[in-house]
């Protein structure tokens, strides 16, 4: 019999309270999206419940099929090595598949431009206003190469400009986009976090985001990202019955 796979989003985890509560808001927006899907959320570090926990429970269960998906915006550290590494440790009775990450997506550039929408701009505002697409920043060059691809494509969305920036790890940072934007000479500029939850590099993020002036909030739950998340599920679970049906 085809049971139906449990989708486990794991995120990354935060002392910062605000970041589990930020997962669990998008979490019920998908289980509301989709609502026949078993949807459960583990945490790689200081939240639970952690991943393992999960795992054992489900395993515990009768659960036989899950879908663990990252909830990351690129291809870094935790997607490449982290994430496999705990799903390895996982009970062998489970049968797990790993998603892709979010981004990119098309879908996350207009959950941006919500949230810069929501912030105080308007459309009537883009030709004028160049954005800071502002990371989290990456040690690795995959990640760092994405979030520049994925300013240039913004770009000709109709912005005046779009620059990277990155809390950690690269340059340039927040302040330093947002005053190259202004000698470029946009009329306004506006920062757009490019992170899922609040937290320690959203806050850097924000404070050197004080000389801009617009500061979007994170993507968080937009309904946006939601469907982003089940987007990647689906593949996973399409790609499945391609393989029973071979």
């Amino acid at each position: 019999m085809f049971h139906k796979p449990v989708l486990l989003v794991i995120a990354h985890g935060s002392r910062d309270p605000r970041h589990a509560a930020t997962v669990h808001a998008l979490v019920r927006r998908v289980r509301s999206l989709r609502p026949g899907l078993r949807v459960e959320t583990g945490f790689l570090d200081f939240n639970i419940p952690s991943v393992q926990g999960v795992l054992e429970s489900l395993a515990a269960e009768g659960v036989h099929d899950v879908v663990a998906l990252p909830l990351l915006l690129t291809r870094a550290f935790h997607a490449k090595a982290d994430i496999p590494a705990v799903l390895r440790g996982a009970p062998q009775r489970l049968r797990i598949r790993q998603a892709e990450v979010l981004g990119p997506s098309p879908l996350l550039l207009s959950a941006l431009e919500r949230r810069l929408y929501e912030a105080g701009l308007t459309p009537a505002d883009k030709s004028s206003t160049g954005v800071v697409l502002a990371s989290a920043g990456s040690t690795d060059p995959e990640a760092i190469a994405v979030i520049a691809e994925i300013a240039r494509e913004w770009r000709h969305t109709g912005w005046c400009a779009v620059r990277p920036a990155f809390a950690s790890a690269s340059l340039p940072r927040t302040e330093d986009a947002v005053r190259e934007l202004r000698a470029l000479g946009c009329e306004k500029v506006a920062v757009a976090p490019y992170v899922l939850a609040p937290g320690f590099l959203p806050d850097r993020i924000a404070r050197g985001a004080t000389e801009a002036d617009v500061l979007a909030d994170v993507l968080g739950a937009a309904p946006e990202v939601a469907r982003v998340l089940l987007e990647r599920a689906d593949a996973v679970a399409a790609r499945g019955r391609l393989s029973r049906t071979a």
